[in-house]
Protein backbone atom coordinates (compact mmCIF):
# COMPACT_ATOMS: atom_id res chain seq x y z
CA UNK A 1 0.00 0.00 0.00
CA UNK A 2 2.81 2.36 0.92
CA UNK A 3 4.58 1.81 -2.39
CA UNK A 4 1.36 2.74 -4.19
CA UNK A 5 0.98 5.92 -2.12
CA UNK A 6 4.64 6.83 -2.64
CA UNK A 7 4.23 6.31 -6.38
CA UNK A 8 1.07 8.42 -6.44
CA UNK A 9 2.76 11.23 -4.52
CA UNK A 10 5.67 11.10 -6.92
CA UNK A 11 3.35 11.45 -9.91
CA UNK A 12 1.58 14.42 -8.30
CA UNK A 13 4.92 16.09 -7.52
CA UNK A 14 6.17 15.63 -11.08
CA UNK A 15 2.94 17.13 -12.41
CA UNK A 16 3.31 20.18 -10.15
CA UNK A 17 6.94 20.67 -11.14
CA UNK A 18 6.11 20.33 -14.82
CA UNK A 19 3.36 22.93 -14.60
CA UNK A 20 5.69 25.35 -12.82
CA UNK A 21 8.62 24.96 -15.21
CA UNK A 22 9.56 27.86 -17.52
CA UNK A 23 8.72 25.75 -20.58
CA UNK A 24 5.29 24.67 -19.41
CA UNK A 25 2.41 25.29 -21.77
CA UNK A 26 0.06 27.84 -20.26
CA UNK A 27 -2.59 30.18 -21.60
CA UNK A 28 -2.69 29.60 -25.34
CA UNK A 29 -3.66 33.15 -26.15
CA UNK A 30 -0.62 34.82 -24.54
CA UNK A 31 2.22 35.14 -27.01
CA UNK A 32 5.54 36.95 -27.22
CA UNK A 33 6.14 40.06 -29.29
CA UNK A 34 9.46 39.16 -30.92
CA UNK A 35 10.69 42.74 -30.61
CA UNK A 36 11.38 41.73 -26.99
CA UNK A 37 14.31 39.66 -28.31
CA UNK A 38 15.46 42.14 -30.96
CA UNK A 39 19.04 41.88 -29.72
CA UNK A 40 18.95 38.27 -30.95
CA UNK A 41 16.53 38.28 -33.89
CA UNK A 42 18.77 40.46 -36.04
CA UNK A 43 21.61 37.96 -36.10
CA UNK A 44 20.01 34.70 -34.95
CA UNK A 45 16.29 34.50 -35.61
CA UNK A 46 16.31 30.72 -35.14
CA UNK A 47 17.93 31.16 -31.71
CA UNK A 48 15.34 33.74 -30.71
CA UNK A 49 12.54 31.40 -31.76
CA UNK A 50 14.06 28.52 -29.80
CA UNK A 51 14.23 30.71 -26.73
CA UNK A 52 10.61 31.77 -27.25
CA UNK A 53 9.54 28.13 -27.39
CA UNK A 54 11.60 27.34 -24.31
CA UNK A 55 9.74 30.02 -22.37
CA UNK A 56 6.56 28.05 -23.09
CA UNK A 57 4.99 30.24 -25.78
CA UNK A 58 3.07 28.80 -28.70
CA UNK A 59 2.29 32.08 -30.46
CA UNK A 60 4.24 35.16 -31.49
CA UNK A 61 3.69 38.63 -32.89
CA UNK A 62 6.16 39.61 -35.58
CA UNK A 63 7.75 42.91 -36.56
CA UNK A 64 8.01 42.85 -40.35
CA UNK A 65 9.20 39.73 -42.12
CA UNK A 66 12.84 39.50 -40.93
CA UNK A 67 13.96 39.64 -44.58
CA UNK A 68 12.51 36.18 -45.23
CA UNK A 69 9.85 34.97 -47.61
CA UNK A 70 6.56 33.97 -46.00
CA UNK A 71 7.35 30.32 -46.70
CA UNK A 72 10.81 30.53 -45.12
CA UNK A 73 9.54 32.41 -42.08
CA UNK A 74 6.71 29.93 -41.53
CA UNK A 75 9.23 27.10 -41.77
CA UNK A 76 11.41 28.71 -39.09
CA UNK A 77 8.36 29.11 -36.86
CA UNK A 78 7.21 25.51 -37.41
CA UNK A 79 10.69 24.25 -36.59
CA UNK A 80 10.23 25.77 -33.14
CA UNK A 81 6.55 24.80 -32.75
CA UNK A 82 5.44 28.43 -32.98
CA UNK A 83 2.74 30.20 -34.94
CA UNK A 84 2.58 33.89 -35.87
CA UNK A 85 -0.90 35.34 -35.34
CA UNK A 86 -0.11 39.06 -35.55
CA UNK A 87 2.49 41.41 -37.01
CA UNK A 88 3.50 45.06 -37.06
CA UNK A 89 4.49 46.84 -40.26
CA UNK A 90 5.63 50.48 -40.56
CA UNK A 91 3.28 53.33 -41.44
CA UNK A 92 5.11 54.02 -44.71
CA UNK A 93 4.63 50.46 -45.91
CA UNK A 94 0.90 50.62 -45.22
CA UNK A 95 0.74 53.97 -46.99
CA UNK A 96 2.64 52.78 -50.04
CA UNK A 97 1.78 49.09 -50.34
CA UNK A 98 -1.18 47.91 -48.29
CA UNK A 99 -1.92 45.29 -50.95
CA UNK A 100 1.58 43.88 -50.55
CA UNK A 101 1.17 43.70 -46.78
CA UNK A 102 -2.17 41.94 -47.22
CA UNK A 103 -0.64 39.34 -49.54
CA UNK A 104 2.27 38.72 -47.17
CA UNK A 105 0.03 38.55 -44.10
CA UNK A 106 -2.29 36.11 -45.83
CA UNK A 107 0.63 33.88 -46.83
CA UNK A 108 1.81 33.89 -43.21
CA UNK A 109 -1.66 32.99 -41.95
CA UNK A 110 -1.94 36.07 -39.71
CA UNK A 111 -5.14 37.03 -37.91
CA UNK A 112 -4.09 40.63 -37.20
CA UNK A 113 -1.82 43.19 -38.82
CA UNK A 114 -1.07 46.55 -37.26
CA UNK A 115 0.63 49.90 -37.56
CA UNK A 116 2.68 50.73 -34.44
CA UNK A 117 3.22 54.49 -34.81
CA UNK A 118 2.53 57.68 -36.71
CA UNK A 119 5.31 59.53 -38.56
CA UNK A 120 4.83 62.82 -36.70
CA UNK A 121 5.20 61.19 -33.30
CA UNK A 122 4.82 63.70 -30.48
CA UNK A 123 4.40 66.51 -33.06
CA UNK A 124 1.12 64.96 -34.18
CA UNK A 125 -1.34 67.57 -35.42
CA UNK A 126 -4.74 67.59 -37.10
CA UNK A 127 -3.32 67.18 -40.60
CA UNK A 128 -1.26 64.18 -39.51
CA UNK A 129 -4.24 62.64 -37.78
CA UNK A 130 -6.46 63.12 -40.83
CA UNK A 131 -3.85 61.52 -43.09
CA UNK A 132 -3.66 58.52 -40.75
CA UNK A 133 -7.46 58.19 -40.69
CA UNK A 134 -7.64 58.01 -44.48
CA UNK A 135 -4.78 55.53 -44.69
CA UNK A 136 -6.12 53.31 -41.89
CA UNK A 137 -9.55 53.09 -43.50
CA UNK A 138 -8.02 52.14 -46.83
CA UNK A 139 -5.56 49.59 -45.38
CA UNK A 140 -8.19 48.12 -43.10
CA UNK A 141 -10.61 47.51 -45.94
CA UNK A 142 -7.91 45.85 -48.05
CA UNK A 143 -6.94 43.52 -45.20
CA UNK A 144 -10.55 42.74 -44.33
CA UNK A 145 -11.01 41.25 -47.80
CA UNK A 146 -8.55 38.57 -46.67
CA UNK A 147 -10.21 38.12 -43.26
CA UNK A 148 -7.37 39.90 -41.49
CA UNK A 149 -8.08 42.60 -38.90
CA UNK A 150 -6.10 45.83 -39.12
CA UNK A 151 -5.22 47.65 -35.89
CA UNK A 152 -3.41 50.77 -34.75
CA UNK A 153 -1.17 50.62 -31.68
CA UNK A 154 -1.08 53.98 -29.82
CA UNK A 155 2.08 55.06 -28.02
CA UNK A 156 0.89 58.04 -26.00
CA UNK A 157 1.17 61.14 -28.17
CA UNK A 158 -2.23 60.30 -29.68
CA UNK A 159 -3.75 61.47 -26.38
CA UNK A 160 -2.80 65.10 -26.96
CA UNK A 161 -5.88 67.25 -26.41
CA UNK A 162 -8.06 67.98 -29.42
CA UNK A 163 -11.33 69.90 -29.12
CA UNK A 164 -13.35 68.16 -26.37
CA UNK A 165 -11.24 65.00 -26.42
CA UNK A 166 -7.95 63.78 -27.82
CA UNK A 167 -6.48 62.92 -31.20
CA UNK A 168 -7.05 59.27 -30.30
CA UNK A 169 -10.75 60.02 -29.90
CA UNK A 170 -10.69 61.59 -33.36
CA UNK A 171 -8.92 58.53 -34.82
CA UNK A 172 -11.54 56.26 -33.30
CA UNK A 173 -14.47 58.44 -34.38
CA UNK A 174 -13.39 58.89 -38.00
CA UNK A 175 -12.12 55.39 -38.77
CA UNK A 176 -14.53 52.70 -39.90
CA UNK A 177 -15.14 50.25 -37.02
CA UNK A 178 -15.59 47.46 -39.57
CA UNK A 179 -12.03 47.87 -40.78
CA UNK A 180 -9.97 49.66 -38.10
CA UNK A 181 -9.30 48.28 -34.63
CA UNK A 182 -6.82 49.00 -31.86
CA UNK A 183 -4.14 47.21 -29.88
CA UNK A 184 -3.64 48.49 -26.34
CA UNK A 185 -0.11 48.70 -25.00
CA UNK A 186 -0.95 49.11 -21.34
CA UNK A 187 2.46 50.61 -20.50
CA UNK A 188 2.15 53.46 -23.00
CA UNK A 189 -1.50 54.05 -22.08
CA UNK A 190 -0.66 54.51 -18.39
CA UNK A 191 2.55 56.39 -19.21
CA UNK A 192 0.38 58.90 -21.09
CA UNK A 193 -1.81 59.36 -18.02
CA UNK A 194 -4.77 57.45 -19.44
CA UNK A 195 -6.93 54.90 -17.64
CA UNK A 196 -6.94 51.59 -19.57
CA UNK A 197 -10.17 50.47 -17.89
CA UNK A 198 -12.01 53.60 -19.05
CA UNK A 199 -10.64 53.16 -22.58
CA UNK A 200 -11.88 49.57 -22.67
CA UNK A 201 -15.32 50.72 -21.58
CA UNK A 202 -15.35 53.59 -24.07
CA UNK A 203 -14.20 51.71 -27.16
CA UNK A 204 -15.29 48.16 -26.37
CA UNK A 205 -14.65 45.68 -29.12
CA UNK A 206 -12.56 48.10 -31.15
CA UNK A 207 -9.74 46.69 -28.99
CA UNK A 208 -8.62 43.34 -30.42
CA UNK A 209 -5.32 42.62 -28.66
CA UNK A 210 -2.95 43.86 -25.97
CA UNK A 211 0.71 44.32 -25.18
CA UNK A 212 1.47 43.39 -21.59
CA UNK A 213 4.25 45.21 -19.73
CA UNK A 214 4.59 47.13 -16.48
CA UNK A 215 5.65 50.63 -15.43
CA UNK A 216 8.00 51.05 -12.48
CA UNK A 217 6.41 52.30 -9.29
CA UNK A 218 6.99 56.02 -8.79
CA UNK A 219 7.55 56.76 -12.49
CA UNK A 220 5.65 59.86 -13.59
CA UNK A 221 2.67 59.58 -15.93
CA UNK A 222 0.85 62.04 -18.17
CA UNK A 223 3.79 62.13 -20.58
CA UNK A 224 2.53 62.49 -24.13
CA UNK A 225 5.40 60.99 -26.07
CA UNK A 226 6.71 57.52 -26.79
CA UNK A 227 9.92 57.74 -24.81
CA UNK A 228 10.80 56.14 -21.48
CA UNK A 229 14.11 55.13 -19.96
CA UNK A 230 14.89 51.42 -19.90
CA UNK A 231 14.71 51.54 -16.11
CA UNK A 232 11.01 52.46 -16.32
CA UNK A 233 10.18 48.97 -17.64
CA UNK A 234 9.91 46.32 -14.91
CA UNK A 235 8.76 42.68 -14.86
CA UNK A 236 5.00 42.34 -15.11
CA UNK A 237 3.38 42.41 -11.70
CA UNK A 238 6.19 44.41 -10.08
CA UNK A 239 5.15 47.86 -11.23
CA UNK A 240 2.35 50.36 -10.72
CA UNK A 241 -0.15 48.89 -13.23
CA UNK A 242 -2.93 46.66 -11.94
CA UNK A 243 -2.36 44.01 -14.61
CA UNK A 244 -4.99 41.63 -13.22
CA UNK A 245 -7.71 44.30 -13.47
CA UNK A 246 -6.56 45.30 -16.96
CA UNK A 247 -6.65 41.71 -18.21
CA UNK A 248 -10.10 41.19 -16.73
CA UNK A 249 -11.39 44.38 -18.38
CA UNK A 250 -9.85 43.36 -21.69
CA UNK A 251 -11.56 39.99 -21.52
CA UNK A 252 -14.89 41.65 -20.81
CA UNK A 253 -14.78 43.58 -24.11
CA UNK A 254 -13.71 40.53 -26.07
CA UNK A 255 -9.92 40.80 -26.24
CA UNK A 256 -8.53 37.30 -26.70
CA UNK A 257 -4.92 37.85 -27.69
CA UNK A 258 -2.21 39.18 -25.39
CA UNK A 259 1.47 39.64 -26.19
CA UNK A 260 4.27 40.19 -23.72
CA UNK A 261 6.58 42.90 -25.02
CA UNK A 262 9.62 43.54 -22.87
CA UNK A 263 11.49 46.80 -23.45
CA UNK A 264 13.72 46.64 -20.37
CA UNK A 265 17.50 46.61 -20.40
CA UNK A 266 17.51 42.84 -19.69
CA UNK A 267 14.50 41.40 -21.50
CA UNK A 268 15.52 37.74 -21.29
CA UNK A 269 15.73 37.94 -17.50
CA UNK A 270 12.68 40.16 -17.20
CA UNK A 271 10.47 37.85 -19.29
CA UNK A 272 11.39 34.96 -16.99
CA UNK A 273 10.38 37.07 -13.99
CA UNK A 274 7.10 38.14 -15.61
CA UNK A 275 5.91 34.64 -16.45
CA UNK A 276 5.18 33.35 -12.90
CA UNK A 277 2.94 36.35 -12.23
CA UNK A 278 1.04 35.98 -15.50
CA UNK A 279 0.67 32.23 -15.10
CA UNK A 280 -0.99 32.81 -11.72
CA UNK A 281 -3.69 35.05 -13.18
CA UNK A 282 -7.20 33.73 -13.71
CA UNK A 283 -7.26 33.72 -17.49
Amino acid sequence: MRSFIDCLCGIIMLTVLASASPGAVWNDEVGLQLESLKAITGSDLAGALRKTHDYGFKYVELVGDYHLSAEALKAELRENQLEAVSAHFPYAKFRDDSEGIASEASALGLKFVGCPSLPQGEKLDLAGCQAAIAMFNRAGEILAKRNIQFFYHPHGYEFKPYEDGTFFDLLAAKTDPRFVHFQMDVFWIVHAGQDPLKLFRKYGNRWVSMHLKDLKKGEPTGILNSHAEKSAFVPIGQGQINIAAVVQAARQVGVKWFFIEDESASPETSISQSLPYLKALAW
